[in-house]
C-alpha cells in the first residue's frame, strides 16, 4: 500500500500514502506520510515502548479525517538504522539518554512532515502511546515548529515511579479489584527501586510547553498510574496550563483500540478544535 493512494467506494482519493526518509542523531529513519488532499491538521505517531514499527493503521484513519501522517519505523527497527534500546536486547529503554534521543526522532520527524506540507497554517503535533508519555513533552520543547500534543496512557510521573507501579500491579488484569489508589500511591511513594539509572520526569519539559495538550486514560490501567498522573495534571490545570484529559474508567492501558469506546475520536474532535482555535486568533 506504501506509495500508493488510498480510496473509498467512490474511488475518490481520500490520501496520499508516500515512502519518505529522514536524519535524525546521525542515522537515516524511514517513514510513510499519510496526506489528504486538504489536510485541516498533521501529526506525528510516537511509539510506545517494543520494537514499533510504521502504524499503517492508525495513520491511515487519521488520514481519513482529515489529518496528515507521518509514522515511521523506530530506530533500530525495521528498516530504520540505529540501535534500538529495550529489555529484550538486554538494555534499559527508559533510560534518559535513551528518552532523549527518542525525543530526537520524533522532533526530526516533525520537521520532515512540516516540509511535506504545501498548506500554510496546518497546526502540527505530536501523537503517541504509552512511553511516549515521556518522550512527546521533550521532543516538543525542542521543537518549536510543534503546536499540540496528544498522549494516550502516557505517565505524568517520573520512570522510576512508573516501574514501581508496574512491579507493584506484576501484569495482573485483576489488580483493581483487590488494591485501593491509597495502597498504590503509599508504594510509588515508598517502594524501594530495583534498578538505579538516570530517570526522567515528563513534568519538566510540560512546566515549559504553553501548546495545548491532550491526555487519554483507561481506569483500568495497570502499567500507568493513572490517578497519580491526573493529579499532576491537574495542578497544571490550575496553574493556567492548557491540557486536558479524558477519563474512560473501564478501559485498560489500550485505549487507543477499546471496542467498547472510541477515545480516537475523542482525540480526533479535539485536534479539530485545535485547528480552530487557531484560526481565530
Amino acid at each position: 500500500m506504501f506509495g500508493q493512494t488510498a480510496s473509498d467506494s467512490t474511488h475518490e482519493a481520500l490520501f496520499t500514502i508516500e515512502n519518505t526518509q529522514f536524519k535524525s542523531a546521525g542515522i537515516t529513519l524511514a517513514g510513510a506520510i499519510f496526506k489528504p488532499r486538504h489536510p485541516n491538521a498533521a501529526v506525528v505517531i510516537v511509539h510506545g515502548s517494543g520494537q514499533e514499527r510504521k502504524m499503517a493503521e492508525v495513520a491511515s484513519l487519521l488520514a481519513k479525517k482529515g489529518i496528515a501522517v507521518l509514522t515511521y519505523d523506530k530506530r533500530g527497527v525495521g528498516e530504520s538504522g540505529g540501535v534500538y534500546a529495550g529489555p529484550e536486547v538486554g538494555t534499559n529503554n527508559i533510560d534518559s539518554a535513551n528518552l532523549n534521543l527518542l525525543a530526537s526522532d520524533a522532533s526530526a520527524a516533525a520537521n520532515k512532515l512540516s516540509s511535506s506540507l504545501k498548506q500554510k497554517h496546518v497546526p502540527l503535533g505530536l501523537l503517541g502511546f504509552s512511553q511516549a508519555g515521556w518522550i512527546i513533552p521533550m521532543a516538543a520543547e525542542k521543537n518549536s515548529l510543534i503546536n499540540f500534543i496528544v498522549i494516550f496512557s502516557g505517565p505524568v510521573v517520573t520512570s522510576q515511579e512508573q516501574l514501581r507501579f508496574q512491579f507493584y500491579t506484576s501484569g495482573k488484569s485483576n489488580f483493581w479489584d483487590t488494591h485501593t489508589e491509597v495502597e498504590v500511591r503509599e508504594h510509588i511513594k515508598n517502594d524501594p527501586d530495583r534498578y538505579q539509572f538516570s530517570g526522567s520526569d515528563p513534568r519538566h519539559a510540560l512546566t515549559v510547553l504553553k501548546i495545548p495538550g491532550l491526555w487519554i486514560y483507561g481506569g483500568k490501567d495497570i502499567q500507568a498510574p493513572v490517578g497519580l498522573s491526573i493529579e499532576r495534571l491537574d495542578i497544571f490545570k490550575a496553574e493556567g496550563k492548557p491540557y486536558d484529559y479524558q477519563l474512560f474508567p473501564s478501559l485498560g492501558h489500550n485505549t487507543a483500540s477499546s471496542k467498547t469506546v472510541n477515545p480516537m475520536n475523542i482525540a480526533i474532535e479535539w485536534i479539530k478544535h485545535i485547528k480552530k482555535s487557531m484560526k481565530s486568533k
